[in-house]
């Protein structure tokens, strides 16, 4: 973080005015932020995790928790075993990494913290991220994260050629953290789309490539290939998986791949609201700017967000993303 982000950091407040709240007929809950994109973008993660923990505080009992302990109890049993494994491998083989990237979806702040914690101890080489930052700087953690879909949304309302405002987003984000922060999300105009933007001068500056929607292991795969055709050799970066993930899940994708490239996970859900009640599907995406429609045309059709139907044709035409069948 450079010295002037920190200084506004030290002054910074959300303000109430840039929110508002209803509900419909029907019950249904509708929260719209409209302000200033340096106030609305931190809006996001304590908005869904005060929805979420208002919801589960509802629900919650002392046999929710027992099953959400006997559930995390499974959890160290799986990761013991993940070290055992790795503990045979030669030196060269790439960890097994992950992260916790629970805090918008947790059933609570307590029970995140409750978690986060008994995993880092359990196995804090495997276990050694965290989202949320108070939580890596309480528990003497890494603090990790990659950039926001929203982020590179906003580029396609400013004053850039639509087709040139991905390029424009990396290259910015390049400019301002100089190296650090160096995962690229791939799915805001789809992996394909993606890939024709992130050049040789891309692939060298970035160390790897964030997967959030569609099949990993075909994402995955086209990103080895597309490293090997610019001439780089795929074992020197990094792929970071964040969609819908367990510890299975992880442990599979990280086996696949051992060998070709190394690998990271953030799994959120799955870690800090597993407690035997079905999760809420609740997100908050950027839906204008500038005045002008954004959209995210993601690798999975139900992740796809617009309020504008023409603008989404005219996105896809542009970046020549196919409807998905």
């Amino acid at each position: 973080m450079r010295s002037d982000f920190v200084d506004y950091l030290e002054l910074f407040k959300l303000k109430r005015r840039f929110i508002t709240v209803s509900t419909d007929d029907k019950g249904r809950l509708f929260i719209d932020i409209e302000g200033p994109m340096i106030q609305a973008m931190f809006f996001e993660v304590f908005v869904l995790a005060i929805v979420n923990e208002l919801y589960f505080d509802a629900l919650s009992n002392a046999s929710v928790i027992e099953e959400g302990q006997r559930r995390l109890d499974e959890k160290v049993t799986l990761l013991h075993q993940y070290a055992t494994e790795q503990a045979k491998c030669d030196a060269n083989t790439p960890p097994l990494i992950i992260a916790d990237f629970g805090t918008r979806r947790r059933f609570s702040k307590a029970w995140q913290a409750h978690v986060v914690e008994t995993l880092h101890k359990a196995e804090p080489k495997i276990v050694s991220g965290t989202s949320n930052v108070y939580l890596a700087k309480k528990l003497g953690m890494t603090p990790i994260g990659t950039m926001a879909h929203e982020f590179m949304q906003a580029f396609q309302a400013l004053d850039v050629r639509l087709r040139d405002s991905q390029k424009a987003a990396l290259e910015a984000w390049v400019h301002e953290y100089r190296g650090d922060l160096g995962i690229a999300l791939t799915d805001v105009v789809g992996m394909d789309a993606f890939l024709r933007d992130f050049d040789l001068y891309f692939a060298k500056l970035f160390d790897g490539l964030r997967h959030d929607s569609g099949d990993p292991y075909i994402w995955g795969d086209k990103a080895i290939a597309h490293y090997k055709n610019l001439k780089i050799d795929p074992r020197t970066k990094i792929l970071t998986f964040s969609d819908g993930l367990d510890l299975d899940k992880a442990w599979d994708l990280h086996q696949y791949f051992k060998g070709q490239i190394k690998t990271s996970f953030g799994i959120g859900t799955n870690l800090t609201n597993d407690m035997g009640i079905t999760p809420i599907n609740i997100v908050l995406k950027l839906v204008e700017c500038n005045g002008q429609p954004v959209a995210k045309l993601s690798d999975s059709p139900g992740k796809t967000m617009i309020n504008n139907d023409t603008y989404l044709a005219y996105l896809r035409q542009v970046f020549e993303v196919d409807e998905p069948e």
